[in-house]
């Protein structure tokens, strides 16, 4: 049976510490949906539509990535029914450091009692992606800092244009 995972994310951009991410679930995963929210709780700089082709252009343009193992899809709903509609029961996360892990626990456990059948598999990017965040990304961006180390060449792209 093929194992799909399903990676939920805002991607607000990508960033190496996601691909490593992505990097590491293929190893032991067979298909992994990239799922991007749009949910209200935040205040994007890309839209919807933006970050699935920031995304779509980072995982296989810069990355190449094989379209048969990763698929990106919009979502606006529980991940556990996402879940259902891919017929997967991992849902992939990924760890920067202890500060995430509190949250990660909470919205795990909540996803076990939505869906007692997922699973959440957490991944440690490697340590010289650890310390990165879309957050910081931007920040850097904005201030006409060097983030090549961060992200790929499609996402700087994009990121430049937004702020010119």
């Amino acid at each position: 049976m093929k194992k799909i995972a399903i990676y939920p994310g805002t991607f607000d951009p990508i960033t190496y510490g996601h691909i490593d991410v992505i990097k590491k679930g293929l190893k032991f995963i067979d298909k992994i949906i990239i799922a991007i929210s749009d949910g209200n709780q935040k205040n994007y700089l890309f839209t919807v539509d933006e970050r699935i082709k920031i995304v779509n252009d980072a995982l296989f343009k810069d990355v190449k990535f094989k379209k048969k193992n990763v698929e990106i899809v919009y979502f606006n709903s529980l991940t556990t029914d996402l879940c259902k509609k891919y017929k997967s029961n991992i849902i992939l996360r990924g760890l920067r450091a202890v500060s995430d892990f509190e949250y990660e626990f909470q919205l795990s456990g909540m996803n076990k009692k939505l869906n007692k059948n997922i699973e959440t598999v957490f991944l440690m990017s490697d340590v010289e992606n650890q310390i990165i965040s879309s957050k910081l990304v931007k920040e850097i961006i904005e201030l006409n800092g060097d983030i090549k180390r961060f992200t790929t060449k499609c996402t700087i792209n994009a990121l430049k244009k937004k702020y010119e």
